[in-house]
């Protein structure tokens, strides 16, 4: 396995040709998002976004206990209001960085994802957690609102109501009712989450990179929008890989009984 650092506190890893494991490894502060680790986090998507062997990407934490606490409110209180105002699009690119990876992503939480570590996994397409997992969006409570895509993202996987009175209340939720409401995916047995998003991961990218990253654009692009305006994003999806490399080889390969060698392009 193969290691990048991206400052102290992100390593990517890689897992096979096709598979990336995006680590959160600030342990000493239960990955709590410093400046410097957005910026770490923003970096090191970027190196991700651009690498096309990449298939799937999993989001992962060194923490036995946490995922991410969210926003390092050490730091935050000793910004003055200038500083947080220059602090802010620093900590918003760490977001988008994860939100738009143009590969899918899969989140595997385990214990405290709270705050911006929530959003982070919020950020993923789908998410993977163990028994031990407790998620929220208490920012509330602190005297600010989820500031890392939480009321746009979390409406959207739970509906509006529900997202409400979870963002509302800052209560935590447990890893039980947390896959009951929809705010995690698939639920694991405790200390699986990892392994499970990664074996996921392997089965995601046996298919073509280009199938893939087209899928994600139509999802990601048609939420929110009418019928036929999300049948428009999905018929421009389409045409982009209709005539592909990818398309001719999977269609060759079904017709030839063997698996496909995409071309990824």
């Amino acid at each position: 396995m193969t290691e990048q650092r991206y400052g102290e506190w992100v390593a990517v890893r890689a897992h096979g040709a096709h598979v990336a494991e995006l680590v959160l490894d600030r342990v000493k502060a239960m990955n709590a998002i410093s400046t410097q680790m957005a910026r770490s986090l923003t970096e090191a998507c970027a190196a991700l976004a651009a690498d096309q062997d990449v298939r799937a990407v999993v989001l992962t934490s060194t923490h036995e206990r946490a995922f991410c606490v969210g926003a390092d409110l050490k730091e935050r209180n000793s910004l003055t209001d200038a500083e947080l105002v220059r602090q802010r699009p620093v900590a918003r690119a760490a977001y988008t960085g994860v939100l738009e990876l143009p590969m899918p992503t899969i989140a595997a939480v385990h214990g405290f994802a709270l705050g911006g570590g929530f959003e982070l996994a919020l950020s993923c397409d789908v998410i993977v957690a163990d028994a031990t997992a407790e998620v929220g969006l208490p920012e509330v409570s602190v005297g600010v609102i989820p500031g890392g895509g939480g009321t746009q993202l979390l409406p959207r996987r739970v509906g509006a109501a529900r997202a409400a009175e979870l963002v509302f209340t800052a209560r935590r939720v447990g890893a039980e009712e947390a896959a009951a409401l929809g705010l995690v995916d698939v639920l694991t047995e405790q200390g699986r989450d990892r392994e499970d998003a990664l074996a996921l991961a392997e089965r995601i990218a046996a298919n073509s990179p280009v199938g893939l990253r087209a899928a994600k654009r139509a999802l990601r692009l048609g939420q929110g929008l009418g019928l036929r305006e999300g049948l428009e994003v999905e018929d421009a999806a389409w045409r982009s890989v209709a005539f592909s490399a990818d398309r001719a080889e999977g269609v060759r390969a079904f017709n030839e009984r063997r698996r496909p060698e995409w071309p990824g392009a």
